[in-house]
């Protein structure tokens, strides 16, 4: 090892102070590039990859924000559901829609009691209602009662066709939900 650093030694020695002082800028300049490559540039990536990962983490929260805003607007819909299944009146689903077809002035063609699923902290009741030979006004009220009852009901499905015999009427088809807790 001595006898290279001697080497070296004699080497430089025997330069010229010119080429002594241009050796030794390209010395620096290597010893700078070795520098930048082994501590500025990994800091610089290190860098960019804290904010990638910030800017990640900011969008990850205003998603949050809007998933959080969404649920209390749905859990608020559900409370106000539920209060109004708890406070609101029971009774017979069929006796309900046959008021509600009077005041409309519709006669109701027939009623049936349709499969519900078991819930566990409300009983449904489906009803499946068929109208014939109703006008569009008689329809829409008789519909709009449904909807604004006491009692919540909820329409699940609806069928308007049109008659072939007369055009102007309708014959109407839907299934009306009605929930009680259990």
């Amino acid at each position: 090892m001595s006898e290279l650093l001697a080497r070296v030694r004699d080497f430089l020695a025997n330069l010229s102070a010119r080429e002594r002082l241009l050796l030794g800028g390209v010395a620096g300049l290597f010893g700078l590039l070795v520098v930048y490559g082994i501590m500025v540039r990994p800091v610089l990536a290190l860098r960019g990859r804290a904010s990638a990962r910030v800017e990640a983490a900011e969008q990850d929260i205003a998603a949050m924000a809007r998933l959080r805003a969404e649920y209390d607007e749905v859990n608020g819909r559900l409370a106000a559901v539920e209060q109004r299944i708890a406070q609101g009146p029971s009774g017979n689903i069929f006796t309900t829609l046959e008021s509600l077809a009077k005041q409309s002035a519709i006669t109701v063609d027939s009623m049936e009691p349709q499969a519900a699923q078991a819930g566990t902290r409300y009983r449904e009741t489906k009803v499946q209602v068929v109208l014939k030979g109703v006008t569009l006004a008689q329809m829409v009220s008789y519909l709009q009662g449904i909807e604004s009852a006491p009692q919540l009901l909820s329409i699940k499905s609806l069928r308007v066709r049109t008659r072939v015999d007369k055009p102007d009427l309708l014959d109407v088809t839907f299934t009306v939900s009605s929930f009680e807790p259990t």
